[in-house]
């Protein structure tokens, strides 16, 4: 899932405002350069929003030999001594002949290409000719609940939210959204009043091109490979609740957000439409094989819904309110990730999903764009809505005729669609029903702790999901840490590889040898793994990693239908690519819970986040995995961890 920046990027979050990161970036808003925002907009910046795009630096193809470098580094701690030379001999081959030929065609194509980066398309068709069902790709951020208990009513919050949501897009287009910057020392870019003034030697901005797919943008199922839809002339909402669908204009035709009272009034409307659940409702359909949804689709057109299927797929976005009423976090993160499948339309860029208490998340669709942009677009929503709520509790919706500007969609159903419908279902709750998640709540220490102890946030909780994991199977396993490289133009992400030899020596000292190491060698050890892990941020966020270099070197010779090299066959590069751990830092002023779906079959999606005081991590699995037995090793390890950062022997 989800996804960061440079050289002091660690210690540049330490006094940002907001803190948003994807395994390593710090996002710093400077609102003193934004005039005072209208009715209309969230800010009107006094820089436009594409201001430093063109002149963002290209993303570095890496050299070939660092990148055979770092891809053996990765796999040291996964093989034993006769792979690891297997592997090694193959990579070197690989690095002097068929790679050499393909890393000077991957530059040359690169340099003809400067639009862009080299990872642009390859990773966009990676995402849009996945078969699978999105209900394994779409990741899920919960919004923390509005200070103001009152406001977490499900009218008033869902009202405010549309309308921030519809000025962030206003501000968006009008160009008024401040640059996204990163800051390389907060303290010193903080003295400067206005963000055009931030030295370079200060700041980095960061590629937004990812906010072009936000709005009105839907993923098509095609067969073989599906397609991102943008209509930015339509105006409307779509509103889900009970499985049937709803749409009302949200901007008038001079492109004015309606009315807060009229919103509040239409949404009031379909929350007290007495119209039964949908026998067959059609967002199940979404959560299908992308090959049997694309027929299906076109089955759609055919019978003579193309109409309403365009209100679906060209709305601003979607709104899904439940009528359930949540229990836990567990119950949260079930019902943001898939709920019963019915009141979703899952290609849709991005859910705002709202339940009958107020619990907000944001459920989106990972093709288009990475978790950073969504965590920013969720703080600011945060913010606008707790901070310029456009109605209130006492409000009272406007005198309207909400029943002729609301439409319920109604789609033309025959036998063969409705066989589809029963088909999804089913499939659905045969994957959801094995699909397991249990969060980690560690009250024992925090970031301001582990900064004391000079150790980084994010190795600590990477180490010890590498403990846990070697405490309950007794193994190092391929892990996946996702981290953006939108320093850089049309940057994506890199894979952040924390498992390393430093992590499994000092896990095998902390798990299989108790006893055999005083507080002082434990310490040393997790100091290694601090520092290594540090280093390895930096070269994923700078574009340094090897993960995205090899596959787009890959993606090169399939596109010329040339026999892939041994490297791309053997069992060791399958097995570093089956990600058994996938992991990704969440955090956010305006977030209190995120999570995703393990992207393989038997392991675990771990989303997490460091706080001052205290360690959150939410992980999924199916049951070929134990995740509760998971997250108490999780748990157990930071135990240690901490216990031994205290100058204390483990017991």
């Amino acid at each position: 899932m989800a996804s960061l920046l440079s050289v002091q990027c660690v210690a540049s979050l330490r006094k940002s405002r907001t803190y948003l990161r994807t395994a390593a970036l710090g996002i710093k808003r400077h609102y003193s350069s934004k005039k005072e925002s209208s009715t209309e907009y969230l800010s009107q910046s006094v820089v436009p929003l594409m201001h430093y795009q063109n002149s963002l630096p290209r993303l570095p193809i890496p050299k070939l030999e660092d990148t055979v470098r770092r891809y053996l580094a990765a796999q040291r701690p996964l093989l034993d001594d006769d792979q690891f030379r297997t592997t090694e001999k193959i990579a070197q081959d690989f690095q002097n002949g068929v790679g050499k030929q393909l890393q000077e065609e991957l530059v040359a194509q690169d340099q003809n290409n400067k639009h862009t980066s080299y990872i642009s398309e390859p990773w966009l068709n990676k995402f849009l000719s996945n078969r699978f069902t999105l209900i394994q790709n779409n990741p899920f951020l919960l919004f923390n609940p509005d200070p103001k208990t009152a406001y977490n009513d499900q009218l008033v919050r869902a009202t405010n939210l549309v309308g921030s949501v519809v000025r962030f897009m206003k501000t968006l287009r009008a160009g008024f959204q401040e640059p996204e910057v990163f800051h390389l020392n907060p303290s010193e870019s903080e003295r400067t009043r206005s963000i055009r003034w931030v030295p370079s030697s200060l700041s980095r901005p960061l590629d937004i091109s990812q906010f072009l797919y936000f709005f009105n943008t839907t993923r098509i199922p095609k067969r073989g490979r599906d397609e991102l839809f943008t209509d930015e002339k339509a105006r409307h909402l779509l509103v889900m609740r009970k499985g049937n669908m709803y749409v009302f204009d949200v901007v008038d035709r001079d492109g004015n957000l309606l009315k807060p009272a009229e919103i509040q009034s239409h949404l009031k409307h379909i929350l007290s439409d007495p119209t039964p659940a949908a026998a067959f409702p059609l967002g199940i359909l979404t959560s299908e094989n992308r090959d049997v949804w694309a027929g299906l689709r076109d089955k759609l057109i055919a019978v003579g819904n193309a109409e309403d299927l365009w209100s679906v797929e060209s709305a601003l976005f979607c709104l899904s309110l439940d009528d359930e009423s949540m229990r836990d976090y567990i119950h949260i993160s079930h019902n943001m990730l898939h709920a019963d499948g019915c009141n979703r339309w899952f290609d849709k860029s991005f859910t705002v999903i709202l339940t009958k208490d107020g619990q907000a998340a944001i459920n989106f669709e990972h093709s288009w764009g990475n978790g950073l942009a969504i965590l920013l677009f969720l703080n600011e929503i945060f913010q606008d809505t707790t901070e310029r709520p456009l109605v209130n509790p006492g409000s009272a919706a406007a005198a309207v005729d909400s029943a002729s500007a609301v439409r319920r969609l109604k789609f033309n159903l025959d036998s063969e669609l409705e066989n589809g419908i029963r088909r999804a279902k089913e499939n659905f709750d045969s994957t959801v029903s094995t699909l397991t998640i249990d969060t980690v709540a560690f009250k024992k220490g925090g970031k301001t702790q582990l900064k004391k102890s000079k150790m980084s946030p994010d190795a600590v909780v990477q180490l010890a999901f590498q403990m846990g994991f070697l405490r309950q199977y007794g193994q190092t396993v391929a892990t996946y840490e996702a981290c953006s490289t939108a320093a850089f133009r049309h940057g994506r992400t890199e894979t952040l590889r924390s498992a390393t030899i430093h992590t499994k020596r000092c896990s095998h000292a902390f798990v299989l040898q108790p006893g055999q190491h005083s507080a002082e060698q434990l310490q040393a050890m997790l100091s290694e793994c601090s520092k290594y892990h540090v280093q390895l941020t930096k070269e994923a966020a700078m574009g340094q990693g090897f993960d995205r270099h090899l596959f787009a070197l890959r993606y090169l010779a399939n596109s010329k239908s040339e026999p892939l090299h041994s490297l791309y066959t053997e069992p060791a590069y399958a097995a570093i690519n089956h990600n058994i751990l996938s992991t990704s830092t969440l955090a956010s002023p305006g977030m209190i819970l995120g999570g995703f779906t393990p992207v393989v079959p038997d392991g675990f999606g771990a989303g997490y986040s460091v706080h001052d005081d205290w360690i959150q991590c939410n992980v999924t699995s199916y049951l070929t995995r134990n995740v509760h037995e998971f997250v108490e090793c999780v748990h157990k390890s930071l135990e240690d961890i901490f216990t031994v950062l205290e100058g204390k022997t483990l017991g």
